[in-house]
Protein backbone atom coordinates (compact mmCIF):
# COMPACT_ATOMS: atom_id res chain seq x y z
CA UNK A 1 0.00 0.00 0.00
CA UNK A 2 1.28 3.57 -0.61
CA UNK A 3 1.60 6.51 1.49
CA UNK A 4 -1.19 8.43 2.16
CA UNK A 5 -0.87 11.59 0.80
CA UNK A 6 -1.60 15.11 3.30
CA UNK A 7 -1.60 18.74 2.82
CA UNK A 8 -1.66 20.33 6.09
CA UNK A 9 -3.60 24.21 5.92
CA UNK A 10 -3.37 26.28 9.11
CA UNK A 11 -2.31 29.99 9.37
CA UNK A 12 -0.26 29.16 12.62
CA UNK A 13 3.50 28.17 11.72
CA UNK A 14 3.64 26.14 14.88
CA UNK A 15 0.44 24.21 14.30
CA UNK A 16 1.93 23.19 10.68
CA UNK A 17 5.28 22.42 12.14
CA UNK A 18 3.76 20.49 15.00
CA UNK A 19 2.13 18.07 12.66
CA UNK A 20 4.63 18.12 10.00
CA UNK A 21 6.81 16.28 12.32
CA UNK A 22 3.51 13.90 13.78
CA UNK A 23 3.65 13.05 10.20
CA UNK A 24 6.90 12.02 10.13
CA UNK A 25 6.75 9.11 12.61
CA UNK A 26 3.92 7.24 10.26
CA UNK A 27 5.87 5.52 7.70
CA UNK A 28 2.26 5.40 6.23
CA UNK A 29 1.65 9.08 6.40
CA UNK A 30 3.42 11.21 3.52
CA UNK A 31 2.92 15.45 4.09
CA UNK A 32 3.24 16.57 0.52
CA UNK A 33 2.20 20.02 0.88
CA UNK A 34 1.35 23.08 3.75
CA UNK A 35 -0.90 26.06 3.44
CA UNK A 36 -1.39 29.28 5.26
CA UNK A 37 -4.83 30.02 4.32
CA UNK A 38 -8.01 28.88 2.38
CA UNK A 39 -6.88 30.54 -0.82
CA UNK A 40 -3.61 28.78 -1.21
CA UNK A 41 -4.87 25.65 -0.11
CA UNK A 42 -7.24 25.55 -3.19
CA UNK A 43 -4.85 26.27 -5.73
CA UNK A 44 -2.27 23.54 -4.08
CA UNK A 45 -4.59 20.66 -4.12
CA UNK A 46 -4.88 21.22 -7.80
CA UNK A 47 -1.07 20.60 -8.31
CA UNK A 48 -0.35 18.30 -5.77
CA UNK A 49 -3.91 16.16 -5.30
CA UNK A 50 -3.51 14.71 -1.60
CA UNK A 51 -5.26 12.50 -0.43
CA UNK A 52 -6.59 14.24 3.03
CA UNK A 53 -6.02 17.76 3.85
CA UNK A 54 -6.02 18.82 7.56
CA UNK A 55 -8.20 22.12 7.56
CA UNK A 56 -8.19 24.77 9.84
CA UNK A 57 -11.38 26.67 9.62
CA UNK A 58 -10.49 30.06 10.85
CA UNK A 59 -8.03 31.66 8.55
CA UNK A 60 -6.72 34.88 6.88
CA UNK A 61 -7.69 35.47 3.20
CA UNK A 62 -10.54 32.45 2.57
CA UNK A 63 -11.23 30.40 5.96
CA UNK A 64 -11.78 26.61 5.96
CA UNK A 65 -15.01 26.59 5.35
CA UNK A 66 -14.92 27.78 1.62
CA UNK A 67 -11.59 26.60 1.10
CA UNK A 68 -13.44 22.90 1.83
CA UNK A 69 -16.22 24.12 -0.35
CA UNK A 70 -14.35 24.66 -3.33
CA UNK A 71 -11.79 21.63 -2.84
CA UNK A 72 -14.51 19.07 -2.70
CA UNK A 73 -16.29 20.71 -5.82
CA UNK A 74 -13.19 20.64 -7.78
CA UNK A 75 -11.28 17.83 -6.81
CA UNK A 76 -14.06 15.19 -5.06
CA UNK A 77 -11.51 12.38 -4.41
CA UNK A 78 -9.43 14.37 -1.96
CA UNK A 79 -11.25 14.30 1.78
CA UNK A 80 -10.96 17.21 3.86
CA UNK A 81 -10.99 16.75 8.11
CA UNK A 82 -11.60 19.84 9.72
CA UNK A 83 -8.99 20.92 12.95
CA UNK A 84 -10.17 23.10 15.29
CA UNK A 85 -9.00 25.07 18.86
CA UNK A 86 -12.27 25.45 19.72
CA UNK A 87 -15.68 23.36 19.27
CA UNK A 88 -18.03 25.66 18.00
CA UNK A 89 -21.12 23.48 16.94
CA UNK A 90 -22.70 25.93 14.11
CA UNK A 91 -18.47 26.51 12.58
CA UNK A 92 -18.87 22.42 12.74
CA UNK A 93 -21.93 21.79 11.30
CA UNK A 94 -20.75 24.90 8.00
CA UNK A 95 -17.35 22.91 7.76
CA UNK A 96 -19.05 19.10 7.56
CA UNK A 97 -21.92 20.65 5.24
CA UNK A 98 -19.17 21.90 2.98
CA UNK A 99 -17.79 18.42 2.63
CA UNK A 100 -15.07 17.78 5.32
CA UNK A 101 -15.58 14.51 6.01
CA UNK A 102 -15.24 14.74 10.31
CA UNK A 103 -13.41 16.94 12.16
CA UNK A 104 -10.96 16.79 14.69
CA UNK A 105 -9.84 19.15 18.01
CA UNK A 106 -6.59 20.34 17.76
CA UNK A 107 -5.47 18.80 21.58
CA UNK A 108 -6.16 15.34 19.56
CA UNK A 109 -4.03 12.54 20.63
CA UNK A 110 -1.76 11.31 17.63
CA UNK A 111 -3.17 8.04 17.43
CA UNK A 112 -6.67 9.67 16.88
CA UNK A 113 -5.32 11.88 14.22
CA UNK A 114 -3.77 8.63 12.55
CA UNK A 115 -6.51 6.28 12.63
CA UNK A 116 -8.67 9.53 11.17
CA UNK A 117 -6.25 10.18 8.65
CA UNK A 118 -6.72 6.52 7.42
CA UNK A 119 -10.22 6.28 7.46
CA UNK A 120 -10.51 9.65 5.33
CA UNK A 121 -8.35 8.09 3.27
CA UNK A 122 -10.50 5.03 2.61
CA UNK A 123 -13.52 7.20 2.46
CA UNK A 124 -15.82 7.58 -0.90
CA UNK A 125 -17.80 10.75 -0.15
CA UNK A 126 -19.43 12.29 -3.35
CA UNK A 127 -19.30 15.67 -3.39
CA UNK A 128 -21.52 18.65 -2.14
Amino acid sequence: MSAIRIMIVDDQDVVRRGLSLFLQAFDDLLLVGEAQNGLEAVRLCGELQPDVVLMDLMMPEMDGIQATRIIRQQHPNIQVIALTSVQDDLSVRQMLDAGAIGYLLKNASIDELANTIISASKAVQPPR
